[in-house]
């Protein structure tokens, strides 16, 4: 099945994604997170499934790292979130077979990130159930901005020489 965006097109992978962007959609995340003190791990990848920011909260277990960068990976390369391989696991039968595939994993709480009818990169969250990592994960999608240009801008770094 494809994914398809609000007029109804397959839905296209853009670039319009920006650091200032990964750091919205993951400062919103990590509300989410804190708001219910849950310690979690919370990755954001471009649309080509790089990894652009990372961050592990206080108490977070070292093992939802990989886990929570591979939720964004699959949701990024699949566009779409990963609760739908999660849900076809648990029907079983013949979607047992995504159990052998190398590039998905199959736990709620990646999700897509879309603008403009288009996947610009994707949100992993991992370190508590899936279901309370997929909360996490969409606030933060719902972070994104619209458009490229309402990102929040960057501030520019201190020159270490001084002005």
């Amino acid at each position: 099945m494809t994914q398809r965006n609000e007029n109804g097109m397959p839905m296209t992978y853009s670039d319009r994604f920006t650091l200032a962007d990964a750091r919205q959609v993951a400062r919103a995340a990590e509300e989410e997170a804190l708001r219910h003190d849950w310690p979690m791990v919370i990755a954001v990848v471009d649309s080509g499934g790089h990894l652009v920011l990372q961050q592990r909260l206080d108490g977070a277990q070292l093992g939802s790292y990989e886990v929570a960068r591979q939720k964004a990976e699959t949701a990024v390369r699949f566009r779409r979130p990963t609760r739908v391989f999660e849900d076809a696991l648990t029907q079983g039968g013949l979607h047992l077979r995504l159990l052998g595939m190398t590039n998905l994993v199959p736990l709620d709480g990646g999700i897509p990130l879309i603008r403009d009818g288009a996947v610009v990169g994707a949100i992993g969250v991992s370190g508590m159930r899936s279901d309370q990592d997929a909360q996490v994960a969409q606030a933060g999608a719902d972070a994104l901005p619209a458009t490229a240009a309402q990102s929040e801008p960057e501030s520019e770094p201190e020159s270490p020489r001084g002005r």
